[in-house]
């Protein structure tokens, strides 16, 4: 075998000289290339190199955005609460929330927390992911969740608004995709359901105007804490257990209202003068269904495409609260004229720009099939100021007269703030005194809490009524508005 001589070997001179004459060459055509073709050429030229060398993966991964548009993406919420059910001690990241009336702390995946699940031997892995962009004017991701103006405290340097995208990722392998998709999805949407039905906590949603970058409005949430239950509202028994047997035959005729071709809801009327139980009534049926209540003022309305897109932030399984309906806005009826108030009543508001129409329409018209199992409540303490459209069955089914104090419901009262069911001798005269006068369950409530002594209470409380007795026997001066109704005079105490 022929061995080579070592002084043909290349000196390390010659292999730099190589070297340099070849970096040279290198430059000389990087050179060339970069003057002969565009910058968008060759941008396009690499980006054609890495998509066909690159391997095929062998993954699917499916997106849960938190919005579908305007409305909120079911899908989402239903893995946002089975992800919690995963929470396990090898979680390297974790959200902790918690506001001051929460009684517990809430915890949540964090930021590109993965997590492994395993159905019908089948491995997933579940991602949390947060994106923050900053852009100008104009709308957004239309999945996204938009934040007018600000980031992290600072408005962002072209002027606009930071755009917040939250979704869930699932990833798996391709050949498992009508397993996951046909079985895994409708498993998570069950389990969700269950921990929704669990729940303890109920929660008080205040809707909120819409503003740039965000049509459709916002919601903010507290928990729940009114105490109020059937059990301590000062109502007839008879009426409670007829408002108690309404919701149970509501809840369990789903399938009954699919048949006759109605969206599943049930709307409720509250009148009655101030002082009722109206409030606490809403938080009784809120406490008894664990149905979140939806706050809707609708002075903060600014047209019928608002009060839609409001509308769609509400969630299933959820009561719709609107308040002194006669009294809070001026509302149109439906060819546009706003309905005439009593003039001493009558506070400045702005001009509605929706109408009663609108208001119709989500209450009973397409848009009332948006959502399921809603309850929607209307408070006034005048029922002959509303328009009649709003008052007809399929708008208001459930027509209920918060009268004012009874017998049975004072009783119902010192059982609830002086823990006694029966008293020798005042119980008979108090109710006597009750029976003849009008007086609001406010009213006495306020007299039970004003010592820890029930003797004095009870005394309290006779003398009290025995004062609004005389007070309301006593003639009253009256007057007469441009219509010729008869009003009383409110009595002016001038101080020398």
């Amino acid at each position: 075998m022929a061995t080579r001589n070592f002084l043909d070997m290349p000196t390390p001179s010659s292999l730099l000289s190589a070297y340099a004459s070849m970096s040279t060459s290198i430059m000389l055509f990087r050179t060339m290339f970069d003057q002969l073709f565009p910058r968008e050429l060759r941008n396009y030229v690499m980006e054609a190199i890495r998509f066909y060398w690159k391997p095929k993966s062998s993954k699917l991964t499916l997106v849960f955005d938190e919005r579908d548009g305007i409305t909120s993406n079911h899908m989402f919420d239903a893995a946002e609460a089975f992800m919690f059910t995963k929470i396990n001690p090898d979680s390297n990241r974790l959200r902790i929330t918690k506001t001051v009336k929460e009684k517990h702390i809430n915890i949540k995946f964090a930021e590109s927390e993965k997590v492994v699940d395993l159905f019908e031997g089948i491995p997933v892995t579940w991602t949390y992911v947060r994106e923050q962009n900053h852009g100008g004017g104009g709308g957004g991701s239309s999945g996204g969740v938009y934040h007018l103006g600000y980031s992290n405290g600072n408005r962002s340097s072209s002027g606009g608004f930071s755009i917040e995208k939250r979704y869930f990722e699932l990833k798996f392998d391709k050949e498992y995709k009508e397993i996951i998709i046909s079985s895994y999805l409708p498993y998570i949407i069950r389990k969700a359901k269950e921990l929704e039905e669990q729940k303890k906590d109920v929660k008080l949603h205040n809707l909120q105007l819409p503003y740039p970058g965000n049509p459709g409005g916002s919601k903010e949430s507290v928990n729940l804490d009114h105490p109020s239950t059937f059990d301590t509202l000062a109502m007839d028994p008879k009426m409670k257990k007829a408002i108690i047997d309404d919701l149970d035959l509501f809840l369990r005729r789903k399938d009954f209202y699919k048949k006759v071709g109605k969206a599943w809801k049930r709307g409720y009327l509250l009148y009655g003068p101030p002082g009722t139980g109206k409030s606490s009534l809403i938080a009784a049926i809120a406490n008894y269904l664990k149905f979140d209540i939806y706050d809707l003022q609708l002075m903060n309305v600014g047209g019928d495409s608002g009060l839609k897109n409001l509308m769609l932030r509400t969630s299933n399984r959820s009561i719709l609260v609107i308040e002194d309906i006669d009294c809070s806005i001026q509302l149109p009826d439906r060819k546009g004229t706003p309905l005439q108030p009593n003039y001493l009543d009558y506070k400045p508001t702005r001009d509605p720009q929706f109408s009663l129409s609108g208001l119709l329409n989500f209450i009973d018209g397409l848009w009332s099939c948006c959502g399921d199992e809603r309850i929607i409540i209307f408070t006034t303490n005048h029922k002959e100021r509303l328009d009649p459209a709003l008052l007809r069955p399929g708008r208001m089914d459930v027509h209920i007269h918060m009268s004012y104090l009874t017998g049975d419901g004072f009783k119902t009262l010192a059982a609830n703030y002086l823990s006694i069911h029966d008293h020798h001798w005042r119980f008979r005269e108090i109710k006597e005194l009750i029976d003849c006068k009008k007086v609001t369950p406010a009213e006495v409530a306020e007299e039970l809490m004003k010592s820890d002594n029930v003797e004095v209470v009870l005394e309290g409380l006779v003398n009290f009524l025995k004062r609004k007795r005389t007070e309301e026997d006593e003639p009253k001066d009256v007057i007469s508005d441009e219509n010729g109704e008869v009003h009383e005079a409110k009595k002016v105490k001038i101080v020398p």
